[in-house]
């Protein structure tokens, strides 16, 4: 059997898929499994064992031309692939794996694609809170109501590449370092408010620990916000590494911390103990799938809203989540 995946936009997304992938290959042994990604998750996908190869996705998030993805799917059609599996719910999604022919083309019900989906799922929300459930149920058969055990994700490292990351930026692991994860692209009501990141790195370097601040280019700004404000105890990585090198810092880390994001689910799949912090989203729907994870949230009556931006104006749910605790749930980690 030959799969296709199309493959989410988000990086946490794409791990939180990996159990599917997992359980495919269980149930079609010899399964060649690609993947068609848009470039920003190709490293992520490249770390796991259950992926032959990336197809870059060309497409902007949101961007539909419809004669680009006509194609693109042609191109496809020389692969003769036996079926597809499309996680993203849009219509547009689905038409890449229709325009190539595919026999099989599997994905849930959404966005009138009844004539681009031949295996249509139903989903039954309340009985599947998790989005890597809801992803391992379309390895089951049409009909099925529940999927096969979650496997925890898993990145794989190659140490002479994180020796060369190390090398690039001049880091030194010997001193244990504590990752912070900064950023969150969804927006601010993600974001733990940088005076608590810096008073936690004063506190850590204080314990003798180094602390890298690791994100992208968009979370420079914040990093270099709480290297200021920590005074020097924090080093700010931001935007100075791809993704793949910023999983080579993460697999380094004697612990993370981290808002929701793609990054908190690296280090998850990296096993790397982790603190998680939670404001404007749910630890039912996107929890890091890791036995060494702890999940931080307030539980205020205003919270999960799913708002980008906090809707009272006064961010409770992370300005009232204290450095003191966080700090206290890392010593509970590490012991």
């Amino acid at each position: 059997m030959k799969f296709l995946i199309v493959a989410p936009s988000w990086i946490g997304d794409t791990i939180l898929a990996q159990p599917l992938f997992r359980r495919l290959h269980e149930r079609h042994p010899g399964l060649v499994l690609d993947a068609f990604a848009p470039a920003w998750a190709a490293p992520v996908l490249a770390r796991m064992s259950e992926i032959r190869r990336v197809i870059p996705n060309p497409f902007a998030h949101g961007e539909f031309n419809l004669a680009g993805r006509w194609r693109a799917g042609r191109d496809l059609a020389r692969e003769c692939y036996d079926a597809s599996i499309v996680l993203p719910n849009s219509w547009k999604s689905a038409l890449l794996p229709f325009f190539a022919g595919i026999p099989q083309r599997i994905g849930f019900r959404g966005e009138a694609r009844r004539l681009l989906l031949n295996r249509i799922h139903r989903l039954d929300e309340q009985a599947l809170p998790q989005m890597a459930q809801r992803y391992a149920l379309l390895a089951e058969e049409v009909g099925a109501t529940e999927p096969a055990p979650l496997a925890a994700p898993h990145l794989a490292t190659d140490p002479e590449s994180v020796r060369a990351t190390l090398a690039s930026l001049g880091l030194d692991a010997a001193k244990p370092p504590i990752a912070f994860c900064p950023g969150a692209e969804y927006g601010p009501a993600k974001r733990w408010p940088a005076k608590h990141f810096a008073a936690l790195a004063r506190r850590l370097a204080e314990a003798d620990f180094s602390v890298w601040l690791v994100g992208s280019a968009k979370d420079a700004p914040v990093g270099a916000e709480i290297e200021r404000l920590s005074g020097g105890a924090a080093r700010n990585l931001c935007g100075r590494t791809d993704l793949g090198q910023a999983i080579d810092l993460l697999s380094c880390a004697r612990l993370a911390v981290s808002n929701d994001s793609g990054l908190m689910h690296v280090a998850a799949a990296l096993d790397r103990p982790l603190v998680a912090l939670y404001g404007s989203s749910s630890t039912a729907y996107t929890p890091p799938l890791s036995k060494r994870a702890r999940l931080l949230t307030l539980g205020l009556d205003c919270s999960p809203c799913f708002r980008r931006e906090c809707p009272l104006g006064h961010f409770k749910c992370l300005n009232d989540l204290l450095p003191d605790r966080v700090f206290d749930e890392i010593r509970g980690a590490l012991s």
